[in-house]
C-alpha cells in the first residue's frame, strides 16, 4: 500500500532560522536559544496553588519556561481525580482544540493507566512497560498534528514511571551543529514513514510518510514527529537520512545536560509543546495504580496574553 505523504507545511517566512540555507538566521536563533535556556533542571519546576486558575505570576512563570524550553513542570498539592484540571490549565495558554483520538475518553482526555479495556492493553501507554523516545501523535495526519499536551499525575507508581524530556529545538540544534545536511535530510517530506496499522478487519490507519522536522506555516515554530520504536518506523532509503537518524538516536541515548528526568507525583504535571519524551517501566501499587490524565492539542502553547 502506498503511504500517504505528510507534506511539510509551506512556510511564510522561508528566511527563518530553520531554513537549512539561512546560516545567519540560524546562528542568531541558536545564540538566543542557548543564552535563554534554563541552566538547571530545577528551573523547569514551578509551584502553583491551583492549576485550574493560575495567578498572573504563576502563569507568567509557566509561560516563561515554555518560551525558553518548550516545557514546564507544574507542582501543586491538588491530588483530586479531576479531569477538568488539565483542560482548564491548558485553556489558560490558548489550548482548546483537543485531539479526540479513539483511545481517549468521551471528553477527549485520556486516562492513561494499566488496563485492557477497549483494546487499550494492545498499546504500550496502557501497560507498565517502558516507552522509548517519541513525540505524541507521530502517526497522525497533518490536520491532526499534536502541537502541545498536558500530562497530569493523579496517582504515581509504587516504583518507576520516570519520564525523560528533551526539547526538540535543542535536538535540532545539536543535529544541525553536527552536520547541517542532517537537519536538511530530516526535513524531507518522505524522510520517515509510519507503517499502516491493521487489525482483523483490515487497515485501520493508512501508512503515513512525512518529515521529522517541519516549520509551522502560521507561527514559524519548529515541529517534530519522531519515534525510536523500530517496529513503528521506516526510514527513507537515503544515506544522509539514515546517518541523521542514527546521530539523533545517539543524542537521545545521552548523557546530555539537555535531557531532563522527572517522576511526576500526584498534583504535578507537564505542560509542553510536544517535546521528545520517554517513560521507564514501572511497578504499580495494586491499591493505587498509576493514573495520568493526558490531554493532547492541535494548538501550540500561547506564551503571551
Amino acid at each position: 500500500m502506498t503511504a500517504a505523504v505528510l507534506q511539510a507545511p509551506r512556510v511564510r517566512d522561508t528566511s527563518g532560522p530553520f531554513d537549512p540555507a539561512n546560516e545567519d538566521a540560524y546562528r542568531a536563533w541558536r545564540a538566543e536559544k542557548l543564552a535563554a535556556y534554563p541552566a538547571r533542571p530545577s528551573e523547569l519546576v514551578v509551584p502553583v496553588r491551583d492549576p485550574r486558575a493560575l495567578t498572573p505570576d504563576e502563569r507568567a512563570a509557566l509561560a516563561d519556561r515554555c518560551a525558553r524550553a518548550n516545557m514546564v513542570i507544574y507542582a501543586s498539592q491538588d491530588t483530586a481525580a479531576d479531569k477538568d484540571l488539565p483542560r482548564l490549565l491548558a485553556s489558560q495558554f490558548g489550548l482548546v482544540r483537543l485531539d479526540h483520538n479513539w483511545l481517549a475518553d468521551d471528553d477527549g482526555v485520556s486516562s492513561v493507566t494499566v488496563t485492557g479495556a477497549g483494546g487499550r492493553g494492545d498499546f504500550i501507554p496502557y501497560t507498565n512497560r517502558p516507552i522509548r523516545w517519541h513525540t505524541d501523535g507521530y502517526y497522525n495526519p497533518p490536520e491532526r498534528r499534536i502541537r502541545a499536551m498536558v500530562l497530569h499525575c493523579v496517582s504515581s507508581a509504587a516504583s518507576g514511571g520516570e519520564n525523560s524530556l528533551f526539547d526538540h529545538e535543542i535536538a535540532y540544534l545539536l543535529l544541525r551543529d553536527t552536520d547541517p545536511e542532517f537537519a536538511a535530510a530530516l526535513m524531507q517530506p518522505d524522510a520517515m514513514t509510519i507503517p499502516a496499522r491493521t487489525d482483523d478487519a483490515g487497515v485501520v490507519r493508512d501508512a503515513q510518510s512525512g518529515p521529522v522536522f517541519s516549520v509551522d506555516a502560521d507561527t514559524g515554530a519548529l515541529h517534530m514527529r519522531y519515534t525510536a520504536r523500530t517496529r513503528s518506523i521506516e526510514w527513507k532509503d537515503d544515506r544522509t537520512v539514515r546517518a541523521a537518524a542514527a546521530r539523533l538516536e545517539r543524542l537521545l541515548a545521552g548523557p546530555s545536560p539537555y535531557i531532563h528526568r522527572v517522576t511526576l507525583k500526584p498534583g504535578m504535571g507537564l505542560l509542553c509543546n510536544n517535546v521528545l519524551h520517554d517513560r521507564s517501566g514501572f511497578v504499580d501499587d495494586p491499591g493505587h495504580p498509576r493514573l495520568i490524565y493526558r490531554a493532547r492539542y492541535h494548538d501550540r502553547i500561547r506564551v503571551d496574553r
